[in-house]
């Protein structure tokens, strides 16, 4: 009671001698404050103090001086009631005030939230945090040339991470602490005067706090009872982060990304995907569609960057870039595509490496990290899932470009002969299993543009390859690119179908880019159909293939002239199956089985009544005699003659009595696998000039001439260095024009002896002329006979 008295006493005092002297300012601040500060703000007198600075507005700052002092003081003091009646004065008066001297202003009610951001009690954070946001919200008219930020964005990063044992009041703190970097963005973002807030030095603080409460109460669910808070941190955290990052411009989402991914490194957070995948599609979805890419290089290079830690961390990694290039495609193009492509790839070929080599370092050393096969198997199947779902959102041109992008990288044996062949082997597959996920749903209209001879020449060279896994990637991918109308899955299993119309096949005329496509390509595609069949190690799925894409070429591609030529095939498929005996049993059996059920298929979708009456017999009597001769029991392969046996001039007279050309089905097929070569043979005599002798024709395999030369010329082209490539060229250009010289001096005198012969004088009406030595017979030159070559 003395204690009191003593301060009443002490403040009647002051009232009474000298409350006349003091200035009206701070008496209007002072009759805000109540005896009790329970009873709260003096409402009356708070209108007085508002209306006295909008009147005076060059009283402001010492308005905000005056309270500021007195909030210091009652903060000492622990006097927290009249604190937060100070705290609402200055709310109050900042909302009201819009004059030119509000910066003073500013800087006092500043000083007093960073006063109470300083202190020790919870309540007190919450406070000054609570008049920050209300600060921020207001649109000041005068810049401030001289206001700094720096101080805020620490405290509040630091409230985010508060470790506060009481959990409700720490989830009070840290969502005091969201809020308050939320304004402290609004402040800034738009105001160039301030301190930037992009800057490094404030993203590095305020997206890790941010990814902190995000990541804190990630899968937690809340429950649904009306006492918990409107919104948890978890929503707030994520509201704040996408409203920084839509405020993001072009040259800012670096400085924005970049702690993103040092968090994730930093936490181990690649290797459980899931928060990852969340983090990126929270950036991908709030910022400028425009800027998007931004995002996809930074992660493809955080990938290279990588490329030696564990295959558990860049799998993750490839499954962020996997959902966030899915968000992208729809806004981007440009180099992106391929770049996603080529980091993917070579992601591919380092984790072969990897797994081939068992380390990280390209040589062993005693402190390199081992792999785990496992992993790296993980790994190269995200990365070809990857491959597959970003090419499922590009349109038909760009996924034609990427076709041809990755078969270009599908290494040739001995391309690389550090990894030896089977590193070259599982890199093929690899490809050809990208290639086949960016194939999937393809669908082109014009099939020249879809498979240009760029394309298909390469492609049809892995089906003469040993491999039975890379020979059934190729038959897929030529499936995929050829079915334009979803009708491969009706061939699937191979059946002998009594009536075709249950499939419900799509079929359109074939257009005029088809009828080109089919002349310019048909015998290639025939050719190599014809001898992936006599491949030893063919098993079920090889057939099931090739029967799919000999009927997807008859469904998509077929006029008059190719379903003549496929008829041809399948019965030359017949001829091979009686007369290859070093083929397994088996695959003799399975390609009698392919042709009867070829053959029923294109016998009923010509319409052809004899056709389809004969092919119906043979297949019957194969059911009756030879069950193991069609693709429901294929078992064993017995003496084969008779009326199993499908013929070929009964369908032809069959096919030419409906209309058919069938000049050709009269010839059987055969595959040109072999061809003639023109070479001309030099020998050096001792004096160092080449003879030339005769030409003469050389019996080669095409196939493997054209297997090794593409081999040769990618390996030199792709691995040897530039001047290498120079120096080689460069000596070929000598003894090609030393040889060339020679064979010009050759043909010279050759030219000149014919030219003697001519100047001889005609013979005589006789058929003879005089040379010394009797009579001889001339002969004329048009009666000459020369060697067909020499012939022009």
């Amino acid at each position: 009671m003395l204690s009191i008295t003593t301060k009443t006493l002490n403040q009647y005092c002051v009232c009474g001698c000298c409350g006349a002297l003091r200035p009206r300012y701070k008496r209007l601040v002072d009759n805000i404050f109540p005896e009790d500060p329970e009873d709260g703000l003096v409402k009356a007198n708070m209108e007085k103090l508002t209306f006295y600075a909008l009147s005076a507005p060059e009283k402001l700052d010492r308005i905000g001086a005056y309270l500021s002092e007195r909030l210091s003081r009652d903060v000492a003091r622990h006097r927290y009631g009249y604190v937060c009646i100070a705290m609402e004065a200055l709310d109050q008066l900042l909302m009201a005030c819009h004059c030119q001297s509000i910066n003073l202003f500013v800087e006092s009610f500043l000083t007093m939230v960073r006063k109470l951001l300083e202190a020790d009690k919870p309540n007190l954070q919450i406070l000054g945090t609570n008049s920050f946001v209300k600060f921020a919200n207001i649109e000041e008219d005068t810049a401030s040339y001289h206001r700094s930020y720096d101080f805020f964005v620490s405290r509040f990063s630091e409230m985010c991470h508060s470790s506060y044992e009481d959990p409700d009041i720490r989830t009070k703190i840290r969502m005091a602490g969201i809020r308050g970097l939320q304004g402290v963005v609004r402040k800034t973002v738009n105001d160039e005067l301030q301190a930037n807030i992009w800057d490094p030095q404030h993203m590095d603080k305020i997206v890790p706090s941010l990814l902190f409460n995000l990541q804190q109460e990630e899968g937690i669910e809340r429950s649904p009872s009306p006492e918990t808070e409107k919104e948890s941190p978890v929503e707030l955290t994520e509201r704040c982060f996408r409203e920084l990052l839509g405020r993001a411009a072009y040259d800012n989402i670096k400085n924005a990304v970049k702690p993103v991914l040092m968090h994730l490194d930093n936490h181990s957070l690649w290797e459980s995907k899931t928060f990852s995948v969340r983090c990126f599609k929270i950036i991908m979805y709030s910022i400028q569609s425009q800027h998007s890419h931004l995002v996809i290089q930074q992660l493809l290079g955080h990938l290279d960057a990588n490329s030696k830690n564990s295959a558990r961390v860049r799998a993750g990694i490839v499954e962020v870039i996997s959902e966030a290039a899915v968000i992208e495609a729809s806004g981007s193009i440009g180099p992106t595509v391929l770049e996603v492509f080529n980091t993917l790839l070579k992601q591919l070929r380092l984790s072969v490496d990897y797994e081939l080599t068992g380390s990280y370092d390209s040589f062993a050393n005693l402190g390199s990290k081992v792999i785990k096969v496992h992993e790296e198997r993980q790994l190269q199947e995200a990365v070809i899932k990857t491959i597959g779902s970003f090419a499922n959102t590009l349109p038909t041109y760009q996924r034609s470009e990427v076709m041809l992008f990755i078969i270009g990288k599908i290494p040739v044996p001995g391309m690389y002969p550090s990894l030896g062949v089977e590193g070259s082997r599982m890199i093929q597959i690899m490809l050809l299993k990208s290639l086949l996920q960016v194939t999937a749903g393809f669908q082109s209209t014009n099939i020249l543009t879809a498979l240009p001879t760029s394309f298909l020449d390469p492609l049809l060279s892995f089906t003469l390859m040993e491999d039975a896994e890379i020979r059934l990637l190729v038959l897929d991918i030529l499936i995929s690119i050829i079915d334009r109308h979803d009708n491969r899955h009706k061939f699937s299993p191979v059946r002998i179908i009594s009536d075709i119309s249950v499939l419900k096949l799509k079929v359109d005329k074939c257009s005029r880019q088809d009828n080109l496509f089919m002349k310019k390509h048909s015998q290639r595609l025939y050719r190599h159909i014809y001898l992936a069949c006599k491949e030893e190690s063919s098993v079920q799925q090889h057939f099931e293939s090739l029967y799919t894409l000999l009927g997807l070429i008859c469904v998509e591609l077929a006029n008059e002239e190719v379903v003549v030529d496929l008829i041809r095939l399948a019965l030359a498929l017949q001829d091979l199956a009686l007369t290859e005996e070093a083929l397994p049993v088996y695959n003799r059996c399975a390609i009698h089985a392919l042709s009867a059920a070829y053959l029923n298929l294109i016998s009923q979708l010509t319409t052809v009544p004899t056709f389809c009456q004969h092919v119906h017999e043979v297949i019957e009597s194969r059911k009756k005699l030879v069950p193991f001769l069609l693709p429901e029991d294929v078992l064993k392969l017995e003496k084969v003659e008779g009326e199993v046996l499908f013929v070929q001039a009964k369908i032809a007279e069959m096919l030419g009595g409906s209309g058919y050309n069938t000049e050709r089905l009269a010839t059987s097929y055969i595959p040109q696998i072999t061809g003639l070569t023109l070479s001309l043979s030099f020998k050096y005599t001792e004096t160092g000039c080449p003879v030339i002798f005769l030409p003469f024709l050389i019996h080669v395999n095409v196939e493997e001439l054209e297997r090794e030369r593409r081999r040769q010329v990618v390996e030199r082209f792709q691995t040897a260095p530039f001047e290498e490539i120079a120096a080689h060229c460069g000596a070929r250009v000598s003894p090609m024009l030393y040889c060339l010289s020679h064979v010009i001096d050759t043909c010279s005198i050759s030219l000149s002896l014919s030219l003697s012969l001519l100047d001889r004088p005609p013979p005589s009406p006789s058929g003879s002329v005089g040379n010394g030595h009797g009579r001889t017979r001339s002969v004329p030159v048009y009666e000459m006979k020369f060697p067909d070559l020499c012939v022009y």
